[in-house]
């Protein structure tokens, strides 16, 4: 979860690590440092808290080295404090090393480690690599690699010890033309300038820099000097390997006019829509066409005779996944079950014969969910049976990453680069992408009608302008609203249908950024016991939709305003019945129900945006959060 950069080239090296972190802060603000080696000397800069605490220590610091490594933390051994901050050396200071991910055997190390005399001064996991390096170069056991570098037999010999999750980067007085980045379980990105390499944790770090990036492999080593990047993996073997060029730009990633990350991706969501739809959509289809309406490239052998499909997720991809499961379902008619991937890792589901298997994640690295894809592709492909054999696909928003190198088939959601922690215009790109699949299988299983596709193509379609009204009839009302709940303790979130996934997905969006306990819950539940917690100083937020369930979610409704609750409707336009019900509408265009949740999900992210600025927090960088969650 933590960000690590790392550079080595002809230009001063400091600014370009700070810049590097700017971009990968989102993936950890616990604290902060970077390591250079020039003249024999090692610089190492550490500060606790967010980044800019560590640029102030850093002013009118004259640095003119070209070789260093930097980070960024997500704290999980250790608390946030500037002795934890990375990087960590050696006990005589003369290596430096930066970790993204957990060592799990660090303490049977440590101890091992302090037998023999090294000295430890953080309460870290990290701290024992650089240790176990020095003690590798010093005592060898035996050579592999030592005709191209002792560093980097040694950091071989190290890692073949370590259990765990982990990409390292390590620099050494003792090497001052080598930087020595390692991948194992977590991801790890090099970059090729012109006479120039770098390292990074995700490609936005490297992206002001160079285009041409290589993406390493589990267990496997990169030696960068200026003369070039050598890759091997823990045995030894050299790799061959070519970059790959991005199709990204520095733009991407800047706020472009808006205060906060979060408020940009929020209104970058038409496009995210609109994209999808000009990537997925057979524009050549009509009503009397044997041909799918959906473009997602998908060979027949995945999808099939399916009997049954399983989806894998944690956080907001868990949401997307439960309206996906309700569109498999109900559009697909396909028996759909939907797992928290951190669960199902230890608790599979038994195995069924043609069952496709869908692990979800915009960033590609979720580790929890790689690993229970990675489990259960091995065990069906254990059975040795055709009936069992491993149907698995994966959604991302990052066809580059451990999740696109994990399973055969993807769909990519295309929502470009995300910094606000708070997932928004990825969580409605995934949604997209259970649209397209569930009308892809419709089709070919001929669950519903050419017509009814057709409708329901047609209203995806509308979608974008339909955002883009949502946007500008709501963001100024919206910002009023919260005046009156930067406050409020707690908050309930109410949906019935396809809507509820979207009532847990309000309720985390408001936890995650504004700190206010909130909880979503399937509006006919309420009754069974949360209705005990309502009172005036509880504000409902309830999705009704026009739809079979419609009356039902505004008699629920009514129950929480017999119990003195504030009421705040997410309701079609123009609805009198609604207007009568609820104290405070956040009104969307009247759409068919099943195409809903992209729009009322939006005035739930423009709340809690508004709640948590209002209250003078940092929505971009929640705390004890991260974007990219890389550790179990």
């Amino acid at each position: 979860m933590c960000g690590i950069v790392g550079y080595i080239g002809t230009r001063a090296a400091s600014s370009i690590l700070i810049e590097g972190l700017k971009t990968l802060e989102y993936r950890g603000y616990d604290s902060a440092g970077v390591a250079t080696i020039s003249e024999g000397k090692l610089q190492r800069t550490r500060a606790k808290g967010k980044l800019k605490n560590l640029q102030i220590k850093l002013e009118g610091l004259e640095d003119p080295a070209k070789l260093g490594i930097g980070h960024t933390r997500w704290a999980t051994h250790g608390k946030p404090e500037e002795h934890n901050a990375h990087p960590h050396t050696d006990t005589k200071e003369r290596l430096a090393v930066v970790q993204n991910g957990i060592i799990e055997n660090y303490r049977e190390l440590r101890a091992e480690l302090k037998a023999k005399g090294h000295e430890f001064r953080s309460d870290t996991d990290t701290e024992v690599i650089p240790h176990l390096i020095a003690e590798y170069l010093e005592h060898p056991e035996g050579t592999v690699l030592a005709e191209q570098s002792t560093l980097l037999e040694a950091v071989r010999q190290a890692m073949v010890r370590l259990k765990g999750a982990f990409a390292i980067a390590v620099i050494s007085i003792d090497f001052p033309d080598e930087l020595i980045a390692v991948r194992q379980q977590a991801p790890l990105a090099i970059g090729f300038g012109q006479g120039e390499f770098f390292c990074a944790s995700d490609t936005p770090a490297i992206m002001p820099y160079t285009q041409a990036v290589l993406t390493l492999d589990n267990g496997e080593i990169a030696r960068l000097t200026p003369m070039g990047v050598e890759v091997y993996d823990f045995e030894g073997h050299r790799q061959r390997k070519k970059p790959q060029t991005l199709n990204w730009n520095p733009i991407m990633v800047e706020k472009q006019g808006f205060k906060h990350f979060m408020l940009k991706e929020i209104y970058e969501q038409p496009g995210v829509v609109r994209t999808c739809l000009e990537a997925y959509l057979n524009t050549e289809w009509d009503v009397d066409s044997d041909r799918s309406p959906i473009r997602l490239g998908l060979p027949d052998v995945l999808l099939d005779d399916l009997q049954h499909i399983q989806i894998l997720a944690c956080g907001t991809s868990w949401h997307a996944a439960l309206v996906g499961k309700y569109l498999l379902e109900q559009v697909s008619g396909i028996p759909t079950f939907v797992q928290y991937a951190s669960e199902f890792r230890y608790a599979p589901a038994p195995l069924m014969p043609n069952t496709l298997t869908i692990g979800v994640t915009q960033s590609g690295e979720t580790a929890d969910t790689l690993a229970a894809l990675e489990m259960e592709q091995t065990r069906r492909m254990a059975t040795g049976e055709d009936q069992y054999a491993a149907r698995m696909l994966g959604i991302t928003n990052r066809a580059d990453s451990s999740l696109g190198r994990l399973v055969p088939h993807l769909v990519e959601t295309k929502a470009g680069i995300e910094i606000g922690v708070a997932a928004t215009k990825t969580f409605v790109a995934q949604l997209m992408a259970f649209y397209f699949l569930s009308l892809e299988l419709a089709h070919r299983r001929q669950a519903i009608s050419n017509e009814r596709i057709a409708e329901l193509i047609d209203g995806l379609r509308q979608l974008p302008a339909q955002l883009e009204q949502v946007l500008e009839s709501q963001e100024r009302y919206v910002e009023e609203l919260s005046h009156d709940f930067s406050q409020t303790q707690d908050f309930i979130f109410l949906g019935r249908g396809i809507n509820y996934p979207i009532a847990l997905e309000g309720a985390l969006k408001l936890k995650e950024i504004s700190y206010i306990h909130a909880e979503g819950y399937p509006a006919g539940e309420m009754k069974h016991g949360p209705i005990a917690l309502l009172d005036e100083k509880v504000p409902v937020v309830a999705i009704a939709i026009k739809g079979p369930v419609y009356e039902k979610v505004l008699s629920n409704a009514q129950e929480a305003k017999a119990r003195d609750a504030r009421l705040i409707g997410v309701v079609p336009m123009n609805d009198a019945e609604a207007e009568e019900t609820f104290d405070a509408l956040l009104p969307v265009p009247d759409v068919d129900e099943l195409l809903s949740p992209i729009l009322t999900v939006v005035p739930l992210q423009l709340l809690s945006y508004h709640i948590a600025e209002r209250r003078g927090l940092d929505v971009d960088q929640p705390r004890n959060l991260a974007k990219s969650v890389t550790v179990e």
